[in-house]
Formats: C-alpha cells, sequence, structure tokens
C-alpha cells in the first residue's frame, strides 16, 4: 500500500484492526433523529458500537409517511438525498427506501432509480400482500438495479401482515428480511425451509427471535450457507435504539453458536458488503478505509480479544475510522478496552 502523503497516523497498541461494521436493517427517518423512540443522536451511538454504515429497511416511521405513489416516490428521493448530504457523525447510511404499494407501476421504479434510489423498503409494510404482485414489482425494482427485502415472519407495526416462507420464496427478494422475526418468528419448519430455497441473504436481527436465529444459524451451517448471513438490529424499533445490537449479535452467535468470533465478525462485515454489493466492509486495496479498532474488555474472562468475544462477552471499542477519517476515539458505549490506539497525527473528525 502507498502510504506516502499520509496525514493520519494511528498506532494501534496491540488493538484489532476489523473493516467497520455494517448494520443491514434499521429504520431512520430523517438526520439523526428519530420519532419512534423520541430519540436524539442514535446513530452517533450507534457508531460508538462499531458501526459505520447503515442500510435503510424504510423510513416507515415517518410521521405522516405518504402512501400514494407521488408522495412516497417524493419521500424515497428525499431520504435518499438529506442522507447522502448530510452523514451524522461521518456515518454511511445508505437510505431512500420506499415501501410498495398496490397500483406502482415499471415507470414509477424506473423513476426512482433514475433519481438515485437503489433500495426497497420491506415489501409487506405496505398494501401488497400478495407474493405474484410484490415479485413483479421486485422484479422491476430489480431491473433499474434497485436492492429489495422482505418483512419475515409476523406483524410489527399496524398495516404489516404475516408474511410465510412461501410469499417469501414466491417474491424473491434480495434479501429474507429478520428471517428470526421482527419480532414474531416463523415456525421452525419454515425457517428451514427458507434456509434451504433461498440463494438470498439471510438476515438475522437483534430485534427478533434469538432461539429462531440459532436455529438459522446451524440450519446455513449445515447447509454450506454461512456465506448468505448477514446482520441488522430492525431498529429504531419498539424495542428502542441498540447502538450496541450489531456487536450483541456477534457475541451471542459466537458464544451459543459455537462460531468462532473472527467467522461471527464476517457476518456483520464482509458478508454484508458482498450480499449489499458495498464499497466496504473488507480490507482491501480500493475498498473503503472504514474501520475499527477494539479489544478485549477490561477484566473480561478469555485469553484474547476473539475468545473473550466467544465466551459471550462484548469486545472494547478504542477507535472507528471512515473513509480514512478518525470519527471516534474510546467508546462512551462499550466496556473499556484494555488497550487504545493512540492518534500520533491527525485530527478526529476532520
Amino acid at each position: 500500500m502507498d502510504c506516502d502523503g499520509a496525514t493520519t497516523e494511528v498506532d494501534a497498541h496491540g488493538a484489532t484492526l476489523a473493516p467497520g461494521l455494517i448494520d443491514s436493517h434499521v429504520h431512520p427517518v430523517v438526520g439523526d433523529y428519530t420519532p419512534r423512540q423520541q430519540q436524539l443522536g442514535w446513530i452517533d451511538s450507534t457508531l460508538h458500537g462499531g458501526v459505520t454504515t447503515l442500510i435503510s429497511a424504510g423510513e416507515v416511521h415517518m410521521p405522516g409517511r405518504p402512501k400514494d405513489i407521488v408522495g412516497l416516490k417524493a419521500m424515497a428521493i428525499a431520504s435518499q438525498r438529506w442522507y447522502e448530504n448530510f452523514r451524522p457523525s461521518g456515518v454511511k447510511v445508505h437510505a431512500g427506501a420506499p415501501v410498495i404499494e398496490q397500483g406502482m407501476v415499471e415507470e414509477d421504479f424506473a423513476e426512482m432509480a433514475k433519481a438515485g434510489v437503489t433500495l426497497l423498503g420491506e415489501v409487506g409494510l405496505g398494501t401488497v400482500k400478495d407474493g405474484k404482485t410484490a415479485a413483479q414489482m421486485v422484479g422491476w425494482a430489480r431491473k433499474y438495479g434497485m436492492q429489495s427485502t422482505i418483512h419475515t415472519g409476523g406483524p410489527s407495526i399496524p398495516g404489516s401482515g404475516l408474511i410465510d416462507a412461501d410469499m417469501v420464496l414466491e417474491t424473491g427478494t434480495d434479501v429474507v428480511g429478520h428471517i428470526n422475526g421482527g419480532h414474531s418468528a416463523l415456525p421452525d419448519d419454515q425457517i428451514i425451509c427458507l434456509c434451504e430455497g433461498c440463494k438470498a441473504a439471510l438476515e438475522i436481527v437483534h430485534n427478533g427471535n434469538e432461539r429462531a436465529a440459532l436455529l438459522t444459524l446451524n440450519t446455513a451451517r449445515e447447509l454450506g450457507k454461512l456465506d448468505q448471513l448477514i446482520l441488522g438490529t430492525d431498529g429504531p424499533a419498539g424495542s428502542g435504539v441498540q447502538p450496541l445490537g450489531i456487536m450483541r449479535m456477534v457475541a451471542m452467535l459466537s458464544s451459543l453458536g459455537d462460531v468462532p468470533a473472527e467467522v461471527a465478525f464476517c457476518f456483520a462485515n464482509g458478508n454484508t458488503a458482498r450480499q449489499r454489493k458495498l464499497d466496504t466492509g473488507l480490507i482491501e486495496v480500493g475498498k473503503c478505509a472504514d474501520f475499527v479498532l477494539m479489544d478485549q474488555a477490561q477484566h473480561a474472562p478469555g485469553k484474547n480479544m476473539l475468545e473473550s468475544v466467544q465466551l459471550g462477552n462484548l469486545p472494547g471499542v478504542g477507535m472507528t475510522v471512515i473513509d480514512g477519517v478518525v470519527r471516534s476515539l474510546r467508546s462512551r458505549n462499550t466496556p473499556p478496552a484494555t488497550r487504545l490506539p493512540e492518534l500520533i497525527c491527525g485530527t478526529v473528525g476532520a
């Protein structure tokens, strides 16, 4: 790597460097505010949990969210723009994810894509409730380069409904959203069916059913599909805001699912980056310089950070970096790290 001319220098002091974590399933609204829990600063808090990229599954908590076609297109374009123009604490927020509604036609998807919209919100949260219609709209979205996800399981908010395995398979989205429920999971046989029948990303979320999460993990492992597992929080939501949600999922899946911690971390960065076609999540020449530096938490059991995480403990985050810019130092949310990186040259957020 050519480091000549670098203006930022960090001494890791033995801390672990990893690609920044990615939350594959959030519900942003505007800026760093969520009306769902009347909370400011939730994205900044999430950064302190090592997350450098967020992906919207729909801006569904916007008060007065328009459900007419003109309005939903306008809001999707506006959402994409305001998070493109304003990145809270430097965090990358991929937003502008419209919820599909009855009456939409192919031209609507072409128009949104031309305006910069690249995502669909959770299929099933709007008035489209049948697999045939949903599959047609997902096909239109895919034609114009828009990635799709689907609500899986029982209803979560008023207006949503049960989305079972048959509809998920018929719809054929790119991501099986919260396969472990958001909040209510499908029966075990349907989760196994989805793992067997889907080539799509299998998304496990913090705000879902933990037992169903472990069932998904074990089934994917048996099928040789661990590369399809990705992680999200599904927040802000009724369960609140989870700044450490992704880190907690890594520790939970590693400890209770008997997965090496280094593999569980990959569910939260490399897997998501590949499944979501992002230019981050991997430490490679040409990829974005988005990193988290962390170490074993002070006095936590285990011989090192990875062993400590596999015992179910959270690591301590000492620094985050986005696009080569240091964005935070010692986390105010994780337990304190044993070793902390030091910023030798450069400034935070500059």
